[in-house]
């Protein structure tokens, strides 16, 4: 189970990061960040792959996605070498195949995963839309903190990056609301499971990682996106990125709950 766990968190958030440069331009903020931010993912994939190859997760019923998150990953450490203002088309097209590949790597990963709820055929579909909700919200949260620290590296950088992360990073809270939410609802639609017995046992007997997961992974994450907002809107971007400091704890947190109670309840919340 903890190899399964590591694998989905850190693919996710490896994955997402270069997901979430999508959004900004190595033409209006230059190269370092993208080589920093391009080889803090390639890192966190090369870590993830390192893991599964000493503890590969019992729950995987085939290896196509560690194949694909290690072309991802070679990828990504290609991208950290050519990405260049003066070679702008050539990284745009290696950063699409990084987040390509990256993305149906974990589209498999959701596919080969051999224990879920039967929900009338749609389970692996509902993990599929969570595994990509957490994708976007770990990626724009982690990439969103590291830009902070930008502002101290290039004084004079414009808010206008952070303003676009910050809208982005708060679509991705909302988007994985939307998927916790679809869950529900296909467990609802599935007669053959009566949805009081689960909440009973998410509430109460799951209480120890349902409420963490909530507490952690929705509701902090609106409170503190709220705050960002604010702090990026008078330019404060000190009290932002410190902000964003606790985003990346809480929802790292939330996730990782997460993946407990898809493993203890086979349903991806």
């Amino acid at each position: 189970m903890i190899s399964a766990t590591f694998f989905f968190l850190f693919s996710q958030l490896g994955v997402g990061m270069m997901l979430t440069l999508l959004f900004i331009s190595p033409r209006s903020i230059g190269n370092s960040f993208f080589k920093f931010a391009s080889l803090t993912a390639a890192i966190l994939l090369g870590v993830t792959l390192g893991f599964n190859l000493l503890f590969p997760s019992p729950v995987r019923a085939g290896q196509l996605p560690v194949i694909l998150l290690a072309v991802c990953g070679l990828l990504a450490a290609i991208y950290n070498r050519v990405v260049d203002v003066d070679k702008f088309t050539a990284a745009f097209a290696l950063l699409i195949a990084v987040i390509a590949t990256g993305l149906i790597s974990i589209v498999s990963d959701s596919f080969e995963f051999t224990r879920l709820i039967a929900l009338g055929g749609w389970e692996r579909w509902i993990l599929v839309i969570n595994h990509l909700a957490a994708t976007g919200l770990l990626g724009s949260m982690m990439l969103t903190m590291v830009f902070g620290h930008w502002y101290l590296v290039i004084p004079r950088l414009s808010i206008e990056p952070l303003v676009k992360l910050t809208k982005v990073l708060i679509g991705a809270i909302g988007l994985r609301v939307v998927a916790m939410v679809a869950s529900l609802i296909a467990l609802h639609s599935e007669q053959s499971i009566p949805l009081a017995s689960v909440l009973n046992e998410l509430v109460i007997r799951q209480g120890l990682f349902f409420w963490p997961r909530v507490i952690f992974g929705v509701i902090i994450p609106i409170v503190l996106a709220a705050m960002i907002w604010n702090t990026v809107q008078i330019k404060h971007t000190q009290a932002a990125t410190g902000l964003l400091y606790l985003g990346v704890v809480a929802v790292l947190f939330g996730e990782f709950f997460s993946k407990f109670l898809l493993f203890s309840l086979k349903l991806p919340l």
